[in-house]
């Protein structure tokens, strides 16, 4: 039997295994196979603060690193989904058997085979892992087959015949609030209200309505998994973003125990929060478990299209009240959400728009009503920034829009407004942390502006196609500033568990950290090891593989993963310092409190005894759960409370050329401000910085999902364009490092800030080009021209 691997992460060798980490992990760990060819670095130089390299850095650019579509098992089949090609109907029958004559294929599998719960979900289980009596989506799931090759599964599921009754469609979220419930209980999902201060008279009001379109995460390595029976259960080595939800909904889908649904992460090619959801997770154990043998499931990207959800739609309406020195007087906002077919995670995601909708500005009367409603449309869920960046196009519009009511500089009224240490936000809670908004601005706003545009095509908006001249060129500058929560929120018992074993290996002191904590392209395994070398004094710290063998990690989302399972690392590697200390104490005869810890414990007498000696008596392993401080629900009707275990705040300036006539855009330079706390790695804060920018990029000028009658129109990378290295424009960084008096090492999260205000600042920066009001993104050339024509004076007399 032949079968491949999670990868298991040496910070000291590269790769760990002899095979370049292409093997299953053994079932004794204490067999992991390591390499002798060490190259010991100073602890220091791979510690915590430093820009330590990540272990996965070598074998993920030569081709070596095996990710979930890669994972192989001698006796496996392959499995195929039967999708909906409705956006809502009824069904009324299914019939397998054309797909079950052809030779090779082993199943076919209806909501019938569901032996437990016909329903999951993150937040309420309302989807069916297989659709018994109704499609709510175009591609939701009705079937799924076996069969010996990926082909022939493909062409058997062809051959599943569905009878459907179509029912009515309702993709129009606005007609959704009102309209007939496509769920029991209605198309609401979640209503947040907050209501703080009274509104008084303004000397200026503006108003506004904003769009923002449906945005994919994108990720490079489609939905796969390897799903193998096992005694009484099922292993499942697959790629998401936390094992321990995906545990406990497939258990009661298989009516299994979950100690009998054993989750592994297998390499993860990216996720931004569309891995949150389950795709091909239930559907691969359903069949192994009917089989009793391995099956393997891999989406195209066309079908990862359907397979996952995507950001949020927004439709938003604003009114900002002023003073005539342009301090903010009221802030009144409606937003609403197309949450599509299912839940997933809107509940959450409203509540992040809810409570962010104004910014991060001191306002003294606040009124914002935020809906997610149910659709027929893809489900929308979590992506990087959860609902916080929708509202951010809004409230940033709505400054720019104010500051040219009021005649004043964009960049001095957001200064006048911005939040500091111990200002309220809308929701009633102050902030008790860094609040470097002011700071953040002035950064970005000091920096040089680039030259103006020369004549090399490559830096054009045409490009090499030569279809603009920079005589043709205007260009504009534009700002932005956001806020969102680091962490769970709203009462969520939020945290991370660690295990971290101190060992001898060939007579040196080495460690060996455990968590369920999903590396999904952040550099987790990176900064656990850097906190386990910063802790313990050693040069070799090995990372296993994720699974569920150790307790709950939570979600690798909402910027949490270095906070929390950071912190549990930390916790894991004091206490195992403790146990060495009097470990140390009983050998030289001294009070543990006397000792000093390091590669070799000394005591004040003079008297010392080395790590390694010390486990010769045997390892040391502890395990710690960390948790950050308790938070409140909000109150229903006022939408008060102190939700939000921290804030993080970012800046944006972006500089753009656009060519008016054809609506051309290049986006010139973007400059990012952000307060991270304590980089941990340096060198990776900036590489979530240049990655948010980029995709923020794409929100603002070329990515959305076309959505037409519940219909995706673009489920390609040929018709859904995100940037490449072509479009990304040079970035001028600045990491601010104001410690937090709450969190492991003072830090902050840093994954979401940096996405979340540079679609406004772009948008911003064109507005300032053409002269034209664009209230929704992404921009895309047509809407350009279109704007710049309309207003255009009529040459007709």
């Amino acid at each position: 039997m032949t079968t491949t691997r999670p990868n298991t992460f040496d910070g000291l060798t590269l790769p760990v295994t002899a095979d370049g980490g292409s093997r299953l992990l053994p079932a004794d760990r204490a067999a992991l196979p390591v390499t002798t060819d060490r190259v010991v670095r100073p602890v220091a130089a791979d510690g915590v603060g430093a820009s330590a390299r990540r272990p996965d850095a070598v074998s993920k650019v030569r081709g070596d690193f095996a990710y979930s579509s890669d994972l192989w098992h001698d006796e496996m089949v392959w499995g195929a989904t039967v999708r909906s090609p409705h956006p809502h109907a009824r069904i009324l029958s299914v019939d397998a058997s054309a797909a079950l004559a052809m030779p090779g294929v082993h199943a076919v599998l209806t909501a019938a085979d569901v032996p437990g719960v016909n329903r999951y979900g993150l937040e309420r289980r309302d989807q069916p892992v297989l659709a018994d009596d109704v499609v709510r989506y175009v591609g939701e799931p009705v079937a799924v087959v076996a069969a010996d090759t990926p082909e022939l599964a493909r062409r058997a599921a062809a051959r599943v015949r569905v009878a459907y009754a179509e029912l009515p469609a309702v993709t129009d979220p606005t007609r959704a609030l009102a309209g007939p419930g496509l769920h029991e209980g209605g198309n609401l999902v979640r209503h947040l209200r907050i209501r703080r201060g009274v509104p008084r008279t303004a000397d200026v009001v503006v108003t506004g309505e904003y769009e923002v379109g449906m945005q994919d995460q994108a990720f490079l390595g489609p939905e796969s998994c390897l799903a193998v029976p096992a005694g009484e259960g099922v292993d499942l080595y697959c790629s998401t973003q936390w094992l321990h939800i995906d545990q406990d909904q497939l258990a009661d889908c298989l009516a299994l125990p979950k100690e009998s649904v054993r989750l592994t992460l297998s390499g993860v090619g990216g996720a931004f929060g569309g891995r949150e959801d389950l795709s091909v997770q239930a559907h691969a154990c359903l069949l192994a478990l009917r089989l009793g043998r391995p099956v393997k499931m891999s989406y195209g990207r066309e079908e990862s299209f359907s397979g996952h959800v995507h950001r949020h739609p927004a439709r938003m309406r604003y009114e900002h009240g002023a003073t005539h020195d342009g301090k903010l007087v009221y802030v009144k906002a409606d937003i609403l959400l197309d949450g599509g077919a299912y839940a997933s995670t809107s509940a959450a995601v409203t509540g992040n728009a809810g409570c962010f909708a104004i910014g991060p500005y001191e306002v003294p009367a606040v009124e914002v009503d935020c809906r997610a409603v149910y659709t027929n449309n893809p489900p929308a869920g979590a992506m990087r920034g959860f609902g916080a960046v929708q509202v951010c196009f809004g409230h940033e519009s709505q400054m720019d829009k104010l500051a040219t009511a009021l005649g004043m500089d964009p960049v001095e009224l957001r200064l006048r407004n911005a939040v500091d240490t111990g200002s309220v936000m809308a929701t009633g809670q102050r902030v008790e942390g860094p609040a470097p908004v002011a700071e953040l601005l002035r950064r970005v706003a000091g920096k040089p502006l680039p030259p103006p545009a020369c004549d090399d095509l490559r830096l054009l908006p045409g490009g090499t196609s030569n279809a603009t001249r920079a005589e043709h060129l205007v260009r504009g500058v534009g700002y932005g500033l956001s806020v969102k929560n680091i962490c769970k929120s709203a009462g969520y018992d939020d945290y991370g568990t660690a295990r971290v074993r101190m060992y001898a290996h060939g007579g040196e002191p080495a460690a060996e950290v455990h968590t369920a904590a999903a590396e999904v392209g952040q550099g987790l395994v990176t900064v656990q090891a850097q906190i386990a070398r910063t802790e313990l004094e050693v040069g070799r710290v090995t990372i296993l593989p994720a699974d569920t063998e150790v307790g709950d990690a939570g979600t690798s989302s909402a910027s949490r993963q270095t906070w929390m399972s950071g912190g549990a690392v930390r916790a894991a590697c004091l206490a195992v310092r403790a146990a060495l200390l009097e470990r140390a104490a009983a050998r030289l005869g001294e009070p543990a409190r006397d000792l000093v810890y390091g590669p070799v414990v000394s005591a004040p007498s003079g008297r010392s005894v080395t790590l390694a000696e010390l486990l010769e008596d045997g390892d040391v392993d502890e395990t710690a759960v960390f948790r950050h401080r308790p938070t409140e629900v909000l109150d229903p009707q006022t939408g008060q409370g102190d939700a939000h275990v921290a804030y993080a705040f970012a800046a944006h300036r972006a500089v753009v050329d656009v060519d008016p006539e054809l609506g051309s855009v290049r986006v010139v330079e973007i400059a990012c401000a952000q307060d991270v706390g304590k980089a941990i790695n340096p060198v990776a804060v900036e590489g979530q910085m240049h990655g948010g920018i980029a995709q923020g990029l794409g929100l603002a000028v070329m990515e959305e999902i076309q959505v037409r009658e519940g219909r995706i129109l673009n489920p390609s990378f040929t018709d859904y364009l995100i940037p490449t290295t072509m479009d990304m424009p040079p970035t001028a960084l600045d990491i601010l490092e104001l410690p937090r008096a709450d969190s492991p090492y003072g830090l902050t999260g840093v994954g979401e800030p940096p996405l979340l205000s540079a679609p406004a600042a772009i948008a911003a920066a064109i507005r300032d080009a053409v002269g034209v009001a664009l209230d929704r993104i992404p921009i895309t050339p047509e809407t350009v021209a279109t704007a710049v024509l309309a207003h255009q004076p009529d040459p007709t007399p």
